[in-house]
């Protein structure tokens, strides 16, 4: 049997798109996105120009579930629309883009691009891992507005180039702390010096997202120079940058830690108390056990499973 038999003829279904009725309109699209057909995206793209906002924003949304340069072009006319909607859901579809081949219109729509418009652009081009992204993507850093420097830092720190440290380094200090979390977060691909500098001093920032961006990444690093940093950071003010320096902590097997994390099984977060137990286990420290025992009957039924099983990694019967 056909793949498409069950569906019908591509462009019988795309006659639908003719009909007087938007929601007719409306049923082609959907069943045209039903047949997966890849000979239906040109319809369905038409579809991007319908003079009945929700005929385009159907449209916009069918368009998630194909892929291609096509798919893309198309995507970019919805980022113009008038309907918010129908611009939101083009963004949401560009964002589900795998073939790289898709990322040439993004890229040559970029320039000159209002901040809405940038945003969903970058966003649609940062898994896509463009080589020639590059050069937008270090210009959209220049903006002035956050969300435009922030996709940018998404789209570099994907490619995963050490080419790209400098602008990570610099993004590392921008002015909005989302934009030097995204950047922190970013470098964990490189083992260089100055990207163990980052996470070093990134541990230290003002915003706590940026410091546990920084303490969860040092794992990632696997840097000489995260022990004392990420010791400090078990007493932060913020119980998530506690939980990422213990879970880096125990990735990097650093067992001097364990003294360290034994106390704060006693803090009354069992998300956290959880995270220690793991750590405590996995760093596999007899000394360990006098900070897992009275939690064995924890209240939390995920931490008495995590105590019970570091336990058993430490003490085996």
């Amino acid at each position: 049997m056909d793949l498409y038999e069950d569906f019908g003829d591509v462009a019988d279904l795309a006659e639908g798109l003719d009909d007087p009725s938007p929601g007719a309109r409306i049923m082609a699209i959907v069943e045209l996105k039903d047949s997966a057909d890849p000979e239906a995206i040109p319809h369905i793209a038409r579809a991007i120009s319908d003079g009945d906002a929700t005929v385009r924003l159907q449209a916009a949304t069918a368009l998630t579930d194909f892929d291609g340069p096509e798919t893309s072009a198309a995507l970019v006319t919805a980022l113009d629309d008038a309907v918010p909607a129908v611009r939101e859901a083009a963004a949401v579809s560009l964002t589900e883009l795998k073939d790289p081949e898709a990322g040439t219109p993004l890229i040559a729509a970029l320039e000159g691009a209002g901040v809405e418009k940038a945003v969903a652009l970058l966003g649609g081009l940062k898994e896509l891992r463009r080589k020639d992204a590059l050069g937008p993507a270090l210009k959209a850093l220049e903006q002035s507005d956050a969300s435009v420097r922030r996709a940018a830092v998404g789209v570099i720190g994907w490619l995963q180039d050490e080419t790209t440290l400098p602008s990570l380094l610099a993004a590392s200090a921008d002015s909005d702390p989302s934009v030097r979390r995204i950047a922190v977060a970013a470098v964990g691909f490189s083992r260089t010096t100055h990207a163990e500098k980052l996470l070093v001093t990134a541990l230290e920032d003002e915003n706590w997202q940026v410091r546990e961006a920084a303490a969860e990444t040092m794992a990632k690093s696997g840097s000489a120079e995260a022990e004392v940093p990420l010791i400090a950071r078990l007493e932060d003010e913020y119980w998530q940058v506690r939980l990422k320096a213990v879970r880096s902590l125990a990735k990097l097997s650093i067992t001097r830690a364990a003294d360290r994390i034994g106390p704060l099984m006693k803090l009354d977060i069992p998300n956290l108390r959880k995270e220690c137990a793991v750590a405590l286990g996995e760093l596999a420290q007899e000394g360990s056990l006098p900070f897992l025992e009275p939690f064995k009957d924890d209240p939390d039924p995920d931490v008495r499973k995590n105590v019970r099983w570091a336990l058993s990694r430490i003490a085996p019967d």
